[in-house]
């Protein structure tokens, strides 16, 4: 810059993207030498001196340091100005004082040829070292020697955080095209409470909160969608936030499949350690049960540890904070997300806090008897296990194997149905291999065993990445953990109960020693691991939606579940 006379030129260095935990290397800020207005150059530096496109995606390219791919560095400055324009206040009416370079300074233009086959415009140029009079010449050409940048950077750093009017524009348009979605009774209870409380807090200094509870398939995650897409219509600030990364990634692919940018208004939980009090009017907190005791990890800076519950920021960054919950989902230690505890939350600063209890379901072929026997049989209800009764909405079977479960499942795909296999975490997991190499057949019963799901996001051998196996057909020959299947539904889902959980006598056990879930410690206390093993099983047996095969590894369980299964109806597995 001091070379290119542009000394006062205010740098902001590990720039944070808004709402967001990455970091732009540097933002250039200063006033463009033609307009007069504010002018920003977001700039990605890359010490690379040896890098080469991707065969198959341009996109993608390949860095001998780093054994997978990587982002082609035009394409990642690129988006870092596309979210910037979308979620900061300062340059949302302005997207072209926005612009974006990769500069690879330790590379050459020959080095560095390769990557530019998408390069087309302002807001992804490439340069090298060996052209660096040409960088020099591109930030010349967009900062002014002549005024400083100080006020240009400050202006960018108080810029509220909120989505702009235009991106909302965009999502309105895609959710209302995607949207088949028709409310009923409680639901549209729960759609209208918040709209109201929307309404109330425009009208006047109003903060409200809000909870919608109901078990597996009451339309909560519908409800959601169904609230973002008319507050986007109204122009009305609100995002997306959970804290499941499969599930996060498969609403961004429903919503913003055809709009890139779209995906950006679906966050997870701890996206908001240091945003603004109410800088949102809606924060809709979709599989609330999985809020964390903090969103701080091992990872996060000590400049970001804030010292805030989670819960506590969620609420505070919204106007409406809105929670959707089940509470018998909490399957890990650490997840808070109770309607005792956002009341309590809500309480503290004397905030009202309505409930809508969600009681019709969608899921199990709308089987309120079916759910009900599956929390009397876990024990999550008094009253202890019963005899299925079998009705006209959902099919219940056992199997007596795992092979004669998944050639019953394969059967069903035959016929259309979409099917998926899953277990409790009772076999240790493998590292995931290198491409091209077969996944490591983990879940081991007697002589059949399976991989689990993969753990990336990235497809490998075939299988698909950890976030979409319970949507992607090839999901189905891995066998799914619950922090992969919650959230979803599929039309037979088949569960394989390991010795995690058994029967003895005439109660439940629970067997942590039998758990390899890595999220229980030693001072997990015994009675939540009893809890959130129950709530895992839970989880997995109501993700089907015409039926539900069970088999459990331990005999004795085998025979109780027989018992209560009923004995006539074993899976045939030449159907």
């Amino acid at each position: 810059l001091n070379d290119a006379g542009l000394g006062d030129v205010e740098v902001m260095l590990e720039y944070a993207l808004p709402m967001n935990s990455k970091r732009a290397d540097a933002v250039l800020a200063g006033i463009h030498p033609r307009t007069g207005d504010p002018s920003y150059v977001v700039v990605e530096l890359k010490q690379w001196s040896d890098v080469v496109p991707d065969e198959d995606d341009p996109l993608l390219c390949h860095v001998p340091s780093y054994t997978q791919p990587v982002l082609n560095p035009i394409e990642q400055v690129r988006r870092y100005c596309e979210y910037l324009v979308n979620f900061n206040g300062a340059v949302a009416g302005h997207p072209e004082r926005v612009r974006g370079v990769a500069f690879l300074h330790n590379a050459t233009e020959f080095d560095a040829a390769a990557l530019r086959d998408i390069e087309s415009d302002q807001r992804g140029q490439l340069f090298a070292g060996d052209t660096r009079g040409g960088f020099i010449d591109y930030v010349r050409a967009r900062l002014s020697p002549e005024y400083p940048g100080a006020a240009a950077a400050d202006a960018l750093l108080a810029g509220k955080a909120v989505p702009s009017k235009q991106l909302m524009a965009v999502a309105a348009q895609e959710v209302r095209e995607r949207e088949q979605f028709v409310l009923l009774d409680e639901q549209q209870v729960a759609y209208r409470k918040v709209l109201n409380a929307v309404r109330k807090a425009q009208q006047s200094d109003h903060k409200e909160v809000v909870v919608i509870t109901g078990g597996p398939g009451t339309g909560k995650s519908v409800i959601a969608l169904s609230l973002l897409g008319e507050l986007y219509r109204r122009g009305i600030p609100a995002l997306h936030a959970t804290g499941s990364q499969s599930f996060t990634k498969t609403m961004r692919k429903v919503a913003g499949a055809r709009k890139r940018e779209v995906q950006d208004l679906f966050k997870y939980f701890n996206s908001f350690m240091t945003t603004e009090k109410n800088s949102l009017d809606v924060l809709v907190c979709d599989e609330a049960h999985r809020i964390r005791e903090t969103s701080a990890n091992r990872y996060t800076p000590a400049a970001r540890r804030t010292g805030k519950q989670q819960i506590d920021e969620l609420i505070d960054v919204a106007k409406v904070p809105v929670f959707l919950l089940d509470e018998h989902q909490v399957v890990r230690p650490g997840e808070m997300g109770t309607v005792e505890d956002i009341r309590a939350a809500a309480a503290r600063r004397g905030l009202n806090c309505p409930v809508v209890r969600l009681e019709s379901q969608f899921r199990c072929g709308g089987s309120d008897a079916y759910l009900r026997w599956v929390v009397r049989l876990l024990g999550l209800e008094p009253g202890g296990p019963v005899v299925w009764d079998p009705d006209d909405r959902m099919q219940l079977l056992l199997a007596d194997s795992p092979e004669e479960m998944e050639s019953f499942l394969d059967g069903r795909r035959g016929q259309r149905y979409s099917a998926r296999m899953s277990a409790g975490y009772c076999w240790q997991w493998s590292p995931e291999p290198k491409p091209g190499q077969p996944l490591p057949a983990d879940v081991r019963i007697g002589a059949w065993a399976r991989p689990w799901n993969l753990r990336g996001d990235r497809s490998v051998s075939g299988a698909p990445p950890s976030a979409l196996w319970a949507t992607d057909p090839a999901g189905f020959g891995q066998i799914g953990c619950v922090y992969t299947a919650q959230g979803f539904e599929y039309d037979w889902s088949g569960v394989i109960m390991g010795p995690d959980l058994v029967w003895r006598g005439d109660r439940w056990v629970t067997d942590r020693t039998a758990s390899k879930d890595p999220v229980f410690k030693r001072s997990t206390p015994d009675a939540d691991v009893d809890r959130l093993i129950r709530n895992t099983y839970k989880v997995l047996l109501t993700r089907g939606m015409v039926g539900t095969v069970v088999y459990s590894t331990d005999r004795e369980t085998q025979e109780r579940l027989r018992e209560l299964v009923g004995a006539g109806r074993r899976v045939a597995v030449t159907a």
